[in-house]
Order: C-alpha cells, then sequence, then structure tokens
C-alpha cells in the first residue's frame, strides 16, 4: 500500500469518527432502524423465495413485528407497569427489612462493629418521598412536561424507526450491490471475504443472542412466577436483558431474586431452593440447548469483550456508542483474527532465512 493510500484510509477513518462523534445525538434512529433492517432481512428474503415481492415482504414483515409489539404493549407492559409499581411502594419496607432484619444477620455473622450500618437517611429520603406522591405515572408526566421539547424529541425519533427501517429494508439488496460495486477491484473478493465473517459473526451474535435472551426472560419469569415470587415478572425480564452478555443475566437475575425471596418468604427454605432452581434450570437449558442450537459456536466475542465494547461505547458516544459497540467489535475481532493468522504465516513469527535480518 502506497503512502497515498494510507494517507487516504486514515483520512476517511478519522473523519467518520469526527462524523460520529458531531452527529451521535441524532443518529440513534437511524442506527435502530439499520438493526431492525439487518435482523428482518433473512425474514423477507425466505418470502422472495416464495414468490412474494420485496415490498409486500416488507409489509407482512412489519405486520408481524406490528402485532407483536401490540400483544406486548397489551399483555406484557400493563404487568411490568403494575409490578413496578409495588416495588416502588416496597421500597421503604424493604430498607426496613434489610436494616432491621438481613443487615444485623449478616453483622452478627461476620462480628462487625454495632451501628456499622447506617440506612436512616436513605429510608427518610425515600419516606418523604413516597408521602409527596404515591402515583408514579404522575411522576414520570410531571418531568415529561417540564422537558417537552425533549419528550416531542424522542416521540418524533420513535417515530422516525419504523419509517427508516422500512425503507432501508425495501431497499437492502440494492444497496448491498451498490456498495459492492463501489469496492476497489483488486480487493473485491478480500474485503466481500471479511465482510462475510463479520455477518456471520454479527448475525450470530445480534439475532441468536436475542432469541436466547427472549427464552431466558420466558423461563425466568414463568419460573419465578410459579414458586410465587411477587416480583417474578419484573426480576425474569430484567435478567433476560441482562442475558446479552453471557452469564450476567444470571448473576443479576439469582441475586435480586433472593433478595427478594428473603424479603417475601423469609428463610423458608422450600421457596429459596426453588428459585435456586428455575436459575439453575434455565442456565443447563442455555448451555445444553439454547446457546447451541440459536447462536452457534462462530460467535468468538468472548463475554469480556462484550461488556468492555459495551461500556466504551456508552462512555465514548452514549446510548448511539451502546449501538454501535458489538458491530465494531466484531469487525476488530475479525481484523484481529486475521492479522494473527497473518502474523503465523510470517517471517518474523517463523523466523527470517535472511541472516542480516
Amino acid at each position: 500500500m502506497t503512502d497515498m493510500r494510507r494517507w487516504f484510509w486514515l483520512g476517511a477513518v478519522l473523519l467518520l469518527c469526527v462524523f460520529l462523534y458531531v452527529l451521535h445525538p441524532i443518529l440513534s434512529p437511524f442506527l435502530v432502524g439499520i438493526l431492525l433492517a439487518y435482523l428482518a432481512d433473512p425474514l423477507v428474503d425466505k418470502l422472495e423465495k416464495w414468490k412474494l415481492s420485496r415490498t409486500w415482504g416488507v409489509v407482512v414483515v412489519f405486520a408481524l413485528f406490528t402485532l407483536l409489539l401490540v400483544l406486548a404493549l397489551l399483555v406484557l407492559i400493563p404487568m411490568l407497569a403494575k409490578q413496578l409499581v409495588s416495588l416502588y411502594q416496597m421500597a421503604p419496607q424493604m430498607l426496613d427489612w434489610l436494616q432491621h432484619t438481613a443487615l444485623p444477620w449478616v453483622q452478627t455473622r461476620l462480628g462487625l462493629a454495632e451501628g456499622f450500618w447506617k440506612f436512616d437517611q436513605i429510608k427518610a429520603a425515600i419516606s418523604s418521598h413516597m408521602g409527596q406522591t404515591t402515583d408514579v405515572v404522575g411522576v414520570i408526566l410531571s418531568q415529561a412536561t417540564a422537558s417537552g421539547l425533549a419528550l416531542m424529541a424522542w416521540l418524533a425519533n420513535f417515530v422516525l424507526i419504523p419509517v427508516v427501517a422500512f425503507y432501508l429494508l425495501r431497499d437492502w439488496d440494492l444497496m448491498m450491490a451498490k456498495i459492492r460495486s463501489l469496492l476497489p477491484r483488486q480487493r473485491e473478493g478480500q474485503i466481500v471475504r471479511l465482510a462475510g465473517e463479520c455477518h456471520e459473526v454479527l448475525g450470530a451474535f445480534v439475532r441468536g443472542q436475542l432469541l436466547v435472551m427472549l427464552a431466558l426472560g420466558v423461563i425466568y419469569a414463568t419460573g419465578l412466577m410459579l414458586v410465587g415470587l411477587q416480583l417474578g415478572l419484573l426480576i425474569g425480564v430484567v435478567a433476560g436483558l441482562a442475558a446479552i452478555v453471557p452469564y450476567m443475566g444470571f448473576v443479576i437475575g439469582i441475586g435480586s431474586a433472593i433478595i427478594a425471596g428473603l424479603f417475601q418468604f423469609g428463610l423458608d427454605p422450600f421457596h429459596l431452593i426453588a428459585i435456586v432452581a428455575v436459575f439453575m434450570i434455565g442456565q443447563a437449558l442455555e448451555g445444553m440447548v439454547l446457546t447451541p442450537l440459536l447462536v452457534g459456536d462462530r460467535i468468538g466475542l468472548h463475554p469480556v469483550a462484550v461488556i468492555f465494547a459495551i461500556l466504551a461505547g456508552g462512555e465514548l458516544f452514549g446510548f448511539t456508542g451502546v449501538l454501535l459497540a458489538l458491530p465494531v467489535a466484531a469487525v476488530i475481532m475479525v481484523l484481529v483474527r486475521h492479522m494473527h493468522d497473518l502474523y503465523k504465516d510470517s517471517n518474523i513469527y517463523a523466523g527470517s532465512e535472511d541472516p542480516d535480518l
């Protein structure tokens, strides 16, 4: 590669970084739309194989997604809102239980000094806030009214997402073909091969892990509700969402479920063992059935790399960075893999036959 080409690609990368930094506040709906189009493209391709036009295939997929969203709004969202209100109202009681029951027990076992735990100020603050209003919706609406412009911008972005996703999904194959036609002719095969590997890694992780998250959320929520845990649905959904990083959903879910179980059931061994069993069954199903079936073994994204990518993206570009974190991590992983192969095949690794080197 000549110096001119090096400077060209370096300038292009720097320009892209500046573009993302300057415009990241408005990029979120477009990135979400791209993500939705990317996820739905295989479904539309299958419908095209069934002799359905591209536009009608997109319409069918959007109708299916809309139906699922409506069902979620009518069934799941009210149940989650009810449990959030219950959690909001139970917070002072949970702090009382934590201060007078749980922490004294820990203090006795660990031999800590008297008065080591102090929750009076936190409890007083929460109690005073509860005294001001018990209407969570009223609090949310008051905050939204105070920032009306921000609310309007959020609604505009929310409406923009399906519009962007629809047109991108309809023209997805055409855009991919045009991008491929712009690739350097000598490097087209290599770039397409690398892009295919990135697509394989990213597609396996995003599509597969989303299905794993959904399945684990259903397993955890159903199991905890059958056990009788009052906040079972909320904890199950949170644990399922946290499963985007392997094992994080399990740790967050079982920790919060045991704390909620201790508060609700005390030291009753039957309920505590049942709560642990729910997460053990979910973890076993994830490792032996869900991940091999839905994700496969071609991901290559280590859990630590996923955590670092998400945190780094959020720190640099906020929510936009979180959306970009996994695609960028997948591309970097593929490039690092090829650099590793090139290094293994190089004279630097094997040793040069030239004595002067």
